[in-house]
């Protein structure tokens, strides 16, 4: 069994060391957000989803290779059948330092205090409007309260920070970005704005919901002093800000305007068992067919570095480009 080596640090060929792995559980939600899925969008069979022990042998061996943070995300996580079972398993594997869950929140009244327990650090909670009607028009689901509910849960069980995202759409939710600011004034809570991202549709006809971090920032301060925030080592991509006494924090997330892709430090494994060195690329390697078909850990291990030679210095996905991303974020994870 490969066990994890304090001392190894994985490096891309850009000389940028990788240690996070956002690890899809599920590509099914209970809600069918109007940017991630349509009506046409079918779950994947059962029998082409990585299982449970699939996905705990994976994180181990990434683990084993330098990764030090996890990020479970689906769809959405918590409908998978056993997740406080697989965080408990991934929660204990030496070396790992950062164990963190992407959700809707619909689920997080019953189950946060049991994610904690089980070993879960943190949540980032997707929440795009604070309206019910608009929030049952963008999901397909009358649960924003319940949402709110799973919030404040996930602050009582000591999941923090809360992280709360929001994917901004000109047209859609975009005078929902000063009530979403607002909670950073009322809350520790940290209000991550997003860029829309033109993925599995046209860029041109999707640059009319685009509004950059720029515009966003803009508007936040005139609600008040946007004060910068120092990055930090583990910090994700958003450049971080606080308002003047507040106890939360304003969070911009630039993917399309702003990228960070020199500082990318990630690889995704889809809940279908492929990796993917980028999240706005189509490039992917299978891992669940020689997993199945008998694979050392050393064979697991080569299929990372390969995915891990194929990060670009950049994405290449722009609104009014010729890259075109064919794949949607629900195939992919969050």
């Amino acid at each position: 069994m490969t066990t994890a080596d304090p001392h190894r640090q994985l490096l891309d060929s850009f000389q940028r060391p990788i240690n996070y792995l956002r690890v899809s559980v599920t590509d099914r939600c209970n809600l069918r957000c109007r940017y991630c899925m349509t009506s046409q969008t079918r779950w994947m069979p059962k029998g082409q989803i990585l299982t449970l022990e699939e996905i705990h042998r994976l994180v181990r061996v990434a683990v084993a290779m330098g990764i030090t943070k996890i990020r479970l995300t689906g769809g959405e996580p918590l409908c998978r059948k056993g997740i406080l079972q697989l965080i408990a398993r991934v929660s204990r594997l030496k070396g790992l330092e950062d164990l963190a869950l992407t959700t809707n929140g619909t689920l997080l009244v019953q189950k946060a205090r049991q994610l904690k327990q089980a070993g879960l650090h943190r949540v980032n909670i997707s929440l795009d409007t604070t309206d019910a009607a608009e929030y049952l028009r963008m999901t397909g689901m009358d649960l924003l309260n319940v949402v709110w509910q799973g919030i404040q849960a996930a602050a009582a069980a000591g999941l923090e920070p809360v992280k709360i995202n929001t994917v901004v759409m000109r047209g859609c939710n975009d005078h929902q970005i000063e009530l979403l600011a607002d909670l950073a004034l009322q809350h520790p809570y940290h209000i991550r704005f997003i860029e829309y991202m033109p993925m599995g549709i046209d860029p041109r006809e999707a640059q009319k919901h685009f509004i950059s971090v720029a515009e966003i920032e803009s508007r936040l301060q005139r609600m008040g002093r946007l004060i910068p925030i120092a990055r930090r080592d583990r910090d994700g991509p958003a450049t971080r800000y606080r308002f003047e006494g507040a106890p939360g924090e304003i969070g911009l997330i630039g993917s399309m305007s702003k990228h960070f892709c020199s500082r990318c430090n990630r690889l995704r494994l889809t809940a279908d068992g492929h990796l993917r060195p980028c999240l706005l690329s189509d490039d992917q390697f299978d891992v669940i067919t020689p997993l199945r078909q008998g694979a050392s850990d050393a064979d697991l291990e080569a299929l990372f570095a390969q995915a891990l030679s194929h990060k670009r210095q950049e994405h290449r996905l722009r609104f009014d480009g010729d890259c075109r991303l064919r794949t949607k974020m629900v195939n992919i994870g969050g």
